[in-house]
């Protein structure tokens, strides 16, 4: 959020706490599906669950800015650390080539902010290293979602060569892994940005090969991926968040996850969040029903606590099931180091292993070619991590299936959203549920929701800019 306090932002027009990246992408890719529902009653959360958001949420408004601003920030260092300007300030040797790396890695965050942005508002304004910084004269062009694909796949293919080698970077830093995962997922998706009949589901197999192929391997125990030393002995994630709740205090991330998916009466401690626990999201009870024994006890994916499945009132927190997935405890047991008992060191996992045999089985099943498994085999791997054993391996596998298996596996690390849009289930009357369209037994909406609303303020302020349709 900013660098100075936990409660200072560095962008304007929003709180603090809920400027950061995660908080604010997380939001907009679980809030609005059927694996999370908030209970505080603020107005811009209840639209996400509603499915009736406007272009003056600020919570959109946050994202829409917070991504925008990191693209200017890694297009400054982008413009500063060229051939030309290393040259001209004297840097050489060993200090030139980290810095090589450094902004190849620039590049690659650049890239992965326009793909949030590409899938979310579909058509913002585009700006690089080249765009005039003191012009207020000037005035960002729009890009159109094809085009913008197209950039972020050019990007990230003439990077390769440039970023470390996969496996090779310091944690929490991209290589060609990180590069070679986001194609596979926009390839995946292709025929989203770029419309019906322009699959790239051979390239998303492709692609995923290559992080297979580049030696990970999954975690042994699936719980221990989301827990405070997830930054050990962790050969499934490919790039990752890292928070330290010392030194990166800020209450996004996954110290807003942890605190708000429990309250007072859940043991905060043994979460290890002993002063934490804020009461604020949990999920619908489509997301424990898509497992067939949500107690944990045969799928150990399944994380949930209380009893009530149903929602009758959506700012009642008990009511659903609250998600205990992001714990703040070590694998042994022990509350991880906290600056108050509130701020957490789990690292989130924005790229990783499981991901990509998931790509893998869809993509085929699309009609893509070149996976060494099948789609059976896909899923198998992942449920046998989950179930310890052979026994909740499936025989034949469906493309709906590896939706529920994408639920299952995925859930509330950012995904739903993007994989109902693909499934064309997110608006639709097909599926729904509760609270879907502000009915409490959920219903269908208006297509144009598959796509967030550019900010009224940037649609007034940049006479360049043209709002999606519907809003």
């Amino acid at each position: 959020t900013s660098s100075t306090a936990p409660d200072a932002s560095d962008l304007g027009g929003i709180d603090a706490g809920t400027s950061d990246f995660l908080r604010l992408w997380w939001n907009t890719q679980e809030l609005t599906t059927d694996n999370a529902i908030n209970a505080w009653g603020d107005v811009d959360l209840t639209s996400f669950h509603r499915l009736n958001f406007s272009s003056t949420n600020t919570q959109l408004n946050g994202l829409y800015n917070r991504c925008i601003y990191q693209i200017t920030v890694a297009n400054a260092f982008i413009r500063e650390s060229s051939d030309d300007q290393l040259a001209s300030r004297g840097i050489t040797g060993t200090d030139a080539t980290d810095i090589k790396y450094y902004r190849a890695e620039a590049r690659f965050l650049r890239a992965f902010q326009y793909w949030v942005l590409m899938d979310t508002f579909g058509n913002p304004p585009y700006v690089d290293e080249t765009t005039p910084v003191a012009d207020k004269s000037y005035f960002p062009a729009q890009i159109t979602r094809a085009k913008l694909f197209t950039y972020i796949e050019s990007e990230l293919k003439a990077i390769d060569g440039l970023l470390m080698a996969a496996k090779t970077n310091e944690y929490g830093r991209a290589d060609q892994a990180a590069e070679w995962a986001l194609l596979a997922r926009i390839y995946l998706n292709a025929e989203v940005y770029l419309g019906s009949g322009n699959g790239k589901y051979t390239d998303a197999i492709t692609y995923a090969n290559k992080v297979i192929g580049a030696g990970y391997t999954l975690a042994p125990n699936y719980r221990t991926l989301f827990l405070a030393d997830n930054n050990l002995n962790n050969p499934e994630t490919i790039l990752s968040i890292n928070y330290d709740g010392v030194s990166t205090q800020n209450y996004g991330g996954t110290t807003y996850l942890i605190n708000a998916s429990i309250n007072g009466a859940m043991s905060p401690t043994s979460y290890g969040v002993a002063n934490g626990g804020w009461g604020g999201n949990r999920s619908t009870k489509n997301l424990p029903q898509v497992f067939a024994d949500y107690s944990g006890n045969t799928d150990k994916r399944a994380m949930f606590f209380n009893s009530t499945l149903d929602i009758t009132n959506e700012t009642d927190f008990t009511q659903g099931l609250a998600v205990v997935k992001f714990k703040n405890i070590t694998a042994a047991g022990v509350a991880a180091t906290s600056s108050n008992g509130v701020f957490c060191s789990t690292d989130f996992p924005l790229f990783r292993l499981a991901e990509m045999y998931l790509i893998n089985a869809e993509a085929t099943l699309r009609g893509g070619t070149g996976n060494n498994l099948t789609p059976v085999q896909d899923i198998n791997l992942l449920r046998a991590r989950a179930y310890g054993n052979a026994s909740g391996n499936v025989t034949a596998v469906a493309l709906r299936d590896v939706l529920n298996e994408r639920q299952r596996e995925l859930y509330w690390e950012g995904f739903r959203r993007t994989d109902l849009v693909r499934y064309g289930l997110f608006t639709s009357s097909a599926y729904v549920w509760p609270w879907k369209g502000g009915v409490k037994d959920g219903t269908g909406v208006s297509a144009n929701f598959n796509l967030f609303p550019i900010p009224t303020s940037d649609i007034t302020n940049n006479p360049n800019l043209t709002q999606n349709p519907g809003y």
